[in-house]
């Protein structure tokens, strides 16, 4: 099973191709046929050895923003600041992926709240605990938050942006470490900090290698009141165990009853988008 997770590939993809060039205007056809043209690449690449393709997608109102109202907060602004039209990237991209699932011979799982990290941890688990699979299953991300995953022997990870695997030795270490640090990317401060302090423009309080093996070493009692509620607060967020049950039943739901489509709508729809460089490329997808 190849899990890709869609938006993130596809953002860092467009960002590479457009270089310093954040101003350019956004065109349809252009996101098209990169989206396509980089799942037809994955195919070729992982296809023979990895088997079907999954398509994970963010929903826009995820959960974990209800449990924690920064998370993720400045990323919005950065974007209201950007050069870059995202909203009409992101509008381009949600009618791509439609089209994919109308078309292609993928499984497209989007779940109301989740995030594509929940969706590729619940089939994991699903795969992986209740389906005992011992088949590999690649997820296609750069996303480091999918180590936690590696600690099934038989998940690998690839970043196809930067063509490199991604590994660790301890990934059971990694999280606990991961819950301590935080996530500055998605706003989420080390255990040391107040909720805000991202969103404010506080400096975090510092969190040195020394303090890490310490309170990696505490018994849970151990912990103070305030560091005993920012780590629950952070694992809440960070853990892909920590998904509401209903929001995983949700996406296992969803992957069940989803149809592949027959792949004989393919080459109406490469002609009705002419996308001509594809159709020659027609067996790969």
């Amino acid at each position: 099973m190849i899990i890709v997770d869609i938006n993130q590939v596809m953002i860092s993809n467009f960002m590479m191709q457009i270089g310093n060039h954040t101003n350019s205007k956004i065109e349809e056809n252009m996101l098209r046929h990169m989206i396509l043209n980089s799942l037809r690449s994955y195919k070729v690449k992982f296809g023979s050895e990895y088997g079907d393709m999954i398509i994970a997608c963010d929903a826009s109102n995820c959960w974990r923003r209800s449990e924690f109202p920064y998370y993720k907060a400045n990323r919005k602004k950065k974007k209201e600041e950007s050069e870059i039209d995202w909203k009409t990237f992101f509008s381009f991209m949600e009618k791509v992926v439609s089209e994919i699932k109308e078309n292609f011979p993928y499984k497209v799982i989007h779940v109301d709240t989740a995030e594509a990290d929940d969706v590729i941890a619940s089939l994991i688990k699903k795969f992986c605990e209740e389906d005992k699979t011992e088949n590999e299953i690649l997820i296609l991300s750069a996303d480091k938050d999918f180590i936690q995953l590696h600690k099934y022997k038989n998940v690998k990870q690839y970043d196809p942006v930067r063509k490199k695997w991604l590994s660790h030795q301890d990934p059971e270490l990694y999280l606990k470490e991961h819950i301590l640090k935080g996530d500055s990317g998605d706003g989420v401060p080390n255990i040391l900090s107040s909720d805000n302090c991202f969103v404010i423009g506080q400096r975090q309080t510092p969190l040195t290698k020394k303090k890490i093996e310490t309170i990696l070493n505490l018994k849970e009692d151990e912990l103070s009141d305030s560091l005993k509620r920012n780590y629950f607060r952070n694992k809440k967020l960070i853990d892909l165990t920590q998904l509401p049950n209903s929001i995983y039943e949700n996406i296992i739901s969803e992957y069940n009853k989803e149809q592949v489509i027959d792949r004989k709508n393919l080459i109406n729809y490469f002609m009705k988008n002419k996308l001509n460089n594809l159709i020659e490329h027609l067996s790969e997808f």
